[in-house]
């Protein structure tokens, strides 16, 4: 459809290209907003079409925030850096807790694993090194008070 034919969309065509979106991966509402517009689409028609979605369980938020929390939690990121990716995303707070509980539940077996993936069995001898592993363990969304636990070796998988 060229783009001028795109400005005089009609709802369900804006429903159809919103629901192929969801279809290759689960999208945050303001994402798929963001995407859609991008396309061409006006903007009262895709918001007209997400609210359609919303009510018919195609789309929800508390369900992208889900998956996106476990695919980030596997690939060993932090609930604070999956917290602050899913806000970026335009995920409400109330939405973020539970699934960011959930994985501040496994975060103890989680830290000691991607500091052993990075950095070997050994813990950090000198202060350079635990400096350089606690940058590491922060930037990946692990508290402070988490990483020093893990630098002293109090955790381990579970």
């Amino acid at each position: 459809m060229p783009r001028t034919a795109k400005a005089e969309a009609t709802l369900a065509q804006v429903q159809r290209a919103a629901v192929g979106l969801l279809a290759r991966r689960e999208h945050s509402a303001r994402e798929l907003h963001g995407k859609l517009i991008a396309q061409g689409y006006p903007a009262e028609i895709v918001s007209s079409a997400l609210e359609r979605l919303v009510a018919r369980g195609l789309l929800s938020d508390a369900r992208f925030a889900e998956v996106f929390a476990r695919s980030r939690s596997s690939k060993g990121y932090g609930a604070v850096r999956i917290a602050q990716e899913l806000r970026r995303r335009g995920v409400d707070d109330e939405q973020i807790a539970p699934v960011v509980n959930t994985v501040k539940e496994t975060w103890r077996a989680q830290i000691a694993q991607v500091r052993r993936k990075r950095f070997g069995e050994e813990l950090p001898q000198s202060n350079a090194d635990r400096a350089k592993q606690a940058r590491f363990l922060l930037q990946r969304g692990f508290t402070s008070e988490q990483v020093r636990a893990v630098l002293r070796g109090e955790m381990n998988e579970e």
